[in-house]
């Protein structure tokens, strides 16, 4: 199976889920987007690396690479390699100059060791299928052609909307990058096509 390249595209902070950060992971080059909820710890991680910043001891996925690196072991790919109930698996690649080892690793963590070894980020096209959301044209993305209400606090389900206006909503939500609120209105629509 062919795997596609991803790149990190920033990490915003969850407006619903206390806490909780999305991670957006974008194809190289291209408009599909995975966004993926991590915890603060795992957001926070990946955002240090990212900035280059030193905290004064190492946390835990530093600890994890001056390990690996003491034994000669190289993390040479992450693999986003399955989807499922809205969770995300990944492993880690790993390398030691003699044989290669994957070790399964929760997708967040494993993004954040990917960063501190440098390493690439993949998945397959399964997982952008089942898990993305694309980007519209920046022309249709503005005009979309049905309104839709954002349901209420006391509704806070998508259940009572139709699948269009589930698929506006999703355009919208991409627009104004509240990737978050588009990756529970994909995981309603993507309910909705199962279940037919």
């Amino acid at each position: 199976m062919k795997k596609i390249k991803l790149e990190i595209l920033g990490i915003s902070y969850s407006q619903s889920q206390s806490g909780a950060y999305a991670l957006i992971l974008g194809e190289s080059g291209k408009k599909r987007r995975l966004p993926i909820i991590i915890g603060s710890f795992e957001a926070q991680a990946i955002a240090i690396e990212l900035e280059k910043m030193k905290p004064s001891r190492p946390l835990t996925h530093d600890l994890f690479k001056n390990f690996a690196s003491t034994f000669n072991i190289n993390v040479t790919e992450v693999v986003i390699y399955k989807f499922s109930e809205g969770i995300f698996f990944a492993r880690l690649v790993c390398f030691d100059g003699i044989k290669e080892v994957e070790i399964d690793s929760r997708t967040s963590d494993a993004v954040a060791i990917a960063v501190r070894f440098q390493c690439p980020i993949y998945t397959y096209e399964s997982i952008l299928k089942a898990a993305g959301i694309v980007l519209q044209d920046e022309e249709t993305a503005a005009n979309p052609k049905v309104v839709v209400k954002e349901p209420t606090e006391k509704d806070a389900s998508y259940s009572s909307l139709t699948l269009s206006e589930l698929e506006t909503m999703l355009m919208a939500a991409i627009d104004e990058e509240a990737y978050e609120k588009a990756s529970r209105i994909r995981d309603e629509i993507n309910k909705r096509k199962k279940s037919k």
